[in-house]
């Protein structure tokens, strides 16, 4: 769910995940643990979802599509630091962004992946992986903090 958002999409990267772990269960060498190698295995599933939604033109979409929940020209200012987000508020929060800037921003930050490596992934510049997650931030942090000022 942090790659895919669409339910539908969900359950055919995990199905195509696990035919490939089933599939090539005798590649697992034992060095490492079989959660980490069966992880890897979802994670590039999930990847490989992007890159055909992105060939058929369905992940470009409209880089905006956040606006719904934060107004473009609206200013945030918190002068509280007593915000806290569950996980549950994060989840919905990330589903909210592009595709592509969720993307960017998994790998980057639950994945530990250079952007180098992100770009390599996702068949983008360097300077794209760096730009999407800059933006994946400051829309997170922006609906985040709607979130909590509507809720005050």
């Amino acid at each position: 769910m942090r790659y895919v958002s669409d339910k539908d999409a969900v359950q055919d990267v995990v199905q195509d995940a696990f035919l490939k772990v089933f599939t090539n269960i005798e590649g697992y060498t034992s060095k490492g643990s079989f959660e980490g190698w069966m992880r890897r295995i979802m994670v590039n599933t999930s990847i490989d979802a992007i890159r055909r939604r992105k060939a058929t033109g369905l992940v470009l979409g409209d880089e905006k599509s956040f606006e719904d929940v934060v107004d473009e020209g609206e200013e945030f200012e918190i002068t509280d630091d007593d915000y806290t987000f569950t996980v549950s508020d994060v989840q919905e929060a990330m589903a909210k962004l592009t595709p592509m800037y969720r993307a960017v921003f998994n790998l980057y930050v639950f994945d530990n992946m250079t952007h180098q490596e992100i770009a390599s992934k996702l068949g983008v510049n360097v300077g794209t992986s760096k730009s999407n997650l800059a933006k994946a931030r400051r829309n997170l942090r922006k609906i985040l903090t709607k979130k909590k000022t509507d809720n005050v």
